[in-house]
């Protein structure tokens, strides 16, 4: 929960060999929710997936369908994208 929090982002993911313990459980719980403003639905915010379960396919991250969630900047317009490409002929 340490690097979610110090990172600032919304959710994270902890893939692990062994399954979790008890403690890895609880500060799971503890991180909370995250409420997804694109869909108004909430994700656990620390996920803890083991490696057999992704690998079987009983086990996957719950997140929003779509990166909808996330800010994206604008294209910024080079020189080059102003010019209209054109053919070099003398």
């Amino acid at each position: 929960r340490g690097v979610i929090e110090r990172e600032g982002a919304a959710m994270g993911v902890l893939i692990t060999l062994d399954p979790p313990s008890q403690p890895m459980k609880t500060e799971a719980a503890a991180a909370g929710y995250y409420t997804s403003p694109g869909w108004g639905r909430d994700y656990p915010r620390l996920q803890i997936l083991t490696v057999e379960g992704l690998l079987a396919g009983v086990e996957r991250l719950d997140r929003p369908p779509a990166a909808v969630t996330f800010k994206q900047a604008q294209k910024e317009k080079t020189e080059q994208d102003a010019q209209q490409p054109g053919f070099d002929f003398e």
